[in-house]
């Protein structure tokens, strides 16, 4: 038996910004997209390698709507690994993206804190070794 992560869900406003912000931030492709007969669009982007990936749900109603950007309670909502932090954090900079905490480095990781255009923090680590 195989055990394995597929998706994390989060709550979006607008599934085209969303969808922007992780394409050109963190270079996400679509691994699913598809819009029912009732109009529910399934919009799933991450990494093609190994299928991981993030859901997308448009919010629907006053109660969603007051969660967008605050799922996780003011915490971080998704921890995402890169192979180069110093260009990643380059880029993202020249974006404007909003940084929370700036770069730092342990001998395990390198790491920083920023925020997705709904105000999910995010933490981007690059581990050592």
């Amino acid at each position: 038996m195989r055990n394995y992560l597929g998706r994390m869900v989060l709550l979006v406003r607008d599934y085209e910004i969303a969808s922007q912000f992780y394409e050109e931030n963190f270079g996400f492709q679509v691994l699913f997209d598809q819009t029912t007969k009732d109009g529910q669009r399934f919009l799933h982007l991450g990494d093609k390698e190994n299928n991981f990936g993030i859901w997308f749900l448009k919010a629907e109603g006053k109660e969603q709507e007051q969660l967008v950007g605050n799922q996780t309670g003011g915490q971080p909502a998704l921890v995402i690994n890169t192979s180069n932090i110093q260009e990643l954090y380059k880029n993202m900079k020249s974006n404007e993206v909003k940084i929370k905490q700036e770069l730092e480095s342990t001998p395990e990781y390198t790491f920083f804190h920023c925020f997705d255009n709904e105000g999910n923090e995010l933490v981007v680590t690059e581990l050592q070794g």
